[in-house]
C-alpha cells in the first residue's frame, strides 16, 4: 500500500508556510514603517504586534517541534495570524488615505476619519454614527461641534453624503470604512422621552398639530427601535397616540393621511416583541384596526392587515384578534384582490387560523369560497394552498371544496406545478377530502387511472406528501375491491 500523506500533515506545510510568510513581511514592513518618522505607529500599536509576533513564534515553534500538540495550539496560531492580517491591511488602508487629499465633509468631526455610516444629527450636522452615538450615550445632550442644545436624539441617515464618499473611495482605490454593528439600538435618553411626550401632547391638538405629529412618530418607530420601545413603558401612550381616531371623536370619517399615519405607527410598534400582548390588550387597537381594513386608503389597509399579521404572532393576541371579528374584513379584503394588499391579508389569515377556534370562524366567513376562486384564478396559489390546507380539516371546508370543484384543481397542481410545498399541501387536502367524503373518490381514481398522479407523487414527493398520497391510493385499492368483490 503505497504512504499518502494526511489532511493533517498537508494543512500543516500550509500553514507553516503562509506563518512565516506573514510573519516575516509583517516584520520587514514595520522596519520600513518605523523607519519613516511621518507614518510613525504610536506605541501602543506597536506593542501590540510586537506581543503578536512573540506568540506565533512560540505557536509555530511548537508546532514544529512537538508531535503531540493539541488543535487548540493551530486554533491559537490561527486567530493571531489573522489579528495581524486585520492590522497589517488597516495600516495599508490608514497609509494610502493619509497620502490622498480627503475633501472635510466626508471625515467625522469627532473622528477625523472617513465616515462610514453617516448620520445627521438634529441641528443639520453631519457625524459618523458610532462616534455621534458613543457622545450621546455619554449622557451628552448638545452638538459636540456647535455645543449647541439638540432637541432629540433622533439620527437620520445621511444617503446622499454616504454615496459621495462610496464613489470617491471607488475612484481612488480605497476600500469604504465598515460601518459599526453593534450600536445599542434599544438606548433611551431622557430627550427621545421629552420628545415622545411634546408629540403625543399633539394628539389633542388642532389637526395640522395632529397630522405633523404622526407623520413625525411613523418615521420614528420605522427608524428607531428605540422609540418602539418608549411606548412599551407606559399604558397611556397608545391612548394618546390614537385619540384623533377613537370613537366619538368626530361626525365625520377621520383625515385620510392622518389615519394612513397612525395606523402605519401601530404597525411600527407591533413589530417591537415587547409591545404585541401590550397593543393587541388595549381595547381602542383591534377595532381601530378592524375598522381600517374597511376605510382609508389601500396604504392604510394593507397596514392594518400587516398589524394584525404581527400581534398574532402571540398566540394570545390570536384569540383576541378573531373573537373581536377580524377575519370576515380580512376575507373580503382578500376578495377584493388589491395587489398592493393582498399578501398581507394572506399572512394574517394564515396566523390566525393557526388557532382552532379561528379556522371555524375562517370557515363561517366564507373563507373556502375566496381562496378556491383565487386558486383557481392562479392568484397568489403558494400561500392560499397553505390556508386551504389547515381550514381542510374542518368538515364544512371539505364539503365546500367538492362543490366548488376543488378536486380537480388540487390534482392539476399536483400535475402541473413545479413547488414541492404547493404538491405537498394539495395532497394533504384531497387526503382529508377522501377520508371524509367518499364521493370524491371516484373523481381521484378516474385521475389516476389516466395520468397516475398520485403514484408519480408517491415515488417523488416530499416525505410527508409520499405519505400522504400512499395513504390515499391505500384507500383507492381499497374501494377498488370492494366494487369488485360487491
Amino acid at each position: 500500500m503505497s504512504y499518502q500523506p494526511s489532511c493533517e500533515i498537508t494543512f500543516l506545510g500550509l500553514f507553516v508556510v503562509q506563518s512565516f510568510n506573514l510573519f516575516y513581511q509583517l516584520h520587514f514592513q514595520d522596519w520600513s514603517f518605523m523607519a519613516n518618522p511621518e507614518a510613525q505607529e504610536t506605541d501602543h500599536s506597536r506593542n501590540t504586534v510586537f506581543e503578536l509576533k512573540k506568540e506565533l513564534q512560540r505557536l509555530v515553534k511548537t508546532i514544529l517541534d512537538e508531535d503531540d500538540y493539541g488543535m487548540h495550539v493551530t486554533d491559537e496560531a490561527l486567530r493571531v495570524l489573522s489579528c495581524l492580517k486585520e492590522f497589517n491591511l488597516k495600516k495599508s488602508h490608514s497609509l494610502s488615505v493619509d497620502c490622498l487629499d480627503v475633501p472635510e465633509v466626508f471625515r467625522c468631526p469627532i473622528s477625523g476619519e472617513i465616515m462610514a455610516d453617516p448620520v445627521v444629527l438634529a441641528n443639520g450636522l453631519t457625524f459618523d454614527r458610532p462616534c455621534i452615538e458613543k457622545w450621546l450615550n455619554e449622557g451628552n445632550r448638545s452638538c459636540p461641534q456647535t455645543h449647541q442644545v439638540l432637541s432629540h436624539t433622533v439620527l437620520t441617515p445621511n444617503q446622499l453624503v454616504r454615496e459621495i464618499i462610496s464613489q470617491w473611495c471607488q475612484e481612488h482605490g480605497i476600500e469604504l470604512p465598515k460601518a459599526i454593528q453593534d450600536i445599542d439600538e434599544d438606548f433611551i435618553t431622557d430627550v427621545d422621552r421629552s420628545y415622545l411626550t411634546s408629540l403625543l401632547e399633539k394628539m389633542s391638538s388642532s389637526l395640522s398639530d395632529q397630522k405633523e405629529a404622526a407623520k413625525e412618530l411613523r418615521l420614528l418607530t420605522k427608524r428607531m427601535p428605540s422609540f418602539r420601545a418608549l411606548f412599551g413603558e407606559s399604558t397611556d401612550t397608545i391612548l394618546q397616540l390614537l385619540h384623533p381616531l377613537s370613537p366619538g371623536r368626530a361626525d365625520t370619517d377621520p383625515d385620510p393621511d392622518l389615519q394612513e399615519d397612525l395606523i402605519t405607527t401601530v404597525l411600527n410598534l407591533s413589530i417591537h416583541d415587547n409591545n404585541k400582548k401590550l397593543v393587541a390588550e388595549d381595547p381602542l387597537v383591534i377595532p381601530l384596526l378592524i375598522d381600517s381594513l374597511k376605510t382609508g386608503t389601500i396604504e392604510t389597509r394593507r397596514n392594518a392587515a400587516a398589524a394584525l399579521f404581527t400581534l398574532s404572532a402571540l398566540d394570545s393576541n390570536k384569540l383576541i384578534i378573531g373573537k373581536s371579528g377580524a377575519l370576515k374584513p380580512l376575507i373580503d379584503l382578500l376578495e377584493e384582490g388589491h395587489p398592493l394588499a393582498i399578501k398581507d391579508v394572506a399572512s394574517a389569515i394564515f396566523n390566525l387560523c393557526i388557532l382552532l377556534e379561528n379556522k371555524r370562524r375562517a370557515v363561517h366567513a366564507g373563507a373556502v369560497r375566496v381562496i378556491v376562486g383565487k386558486i383557481i384564478n392562479h392568484t397568489l396559489v403558494d400561500e392560499l394552498l397553505a390556508i386551504l390546507s389547515m381550514l381542510s380539516s374542518h368538515q364544512i371546508a371539505i364539503e365546500e371544496m367538492g362543490e366548488l370543484g376543488a378536486v380537480p384543481c388540487l390534482l392539476s397542481i399536483i400535475r402541473e406545478s413545479t413547488c414541492e410545498r404547493n404538491k405537498e399541501n394539495c395532497v394533504a387536502i384531497l387526503y382529508n377530502i377522501c377520508f371524509n367524503d367518499r364521493s370524491k373518490l371516484r373523481e381521484i381514481g378516474a385521475e389516476e387511472n389516466a395520468n397516475h398522479t398520485l403514484s408519480r407523487l408517491a415515488q417523488d414527493g416530499t416525505s410527508r406528501a409520499k405519505r400522504k398520497a400512499n395513504a390515499i391510493l391505500e384507500r383507492l385499492n381499497k374501494a377498488a375491491l370492494i366494487a369488485h368483490t360487491a
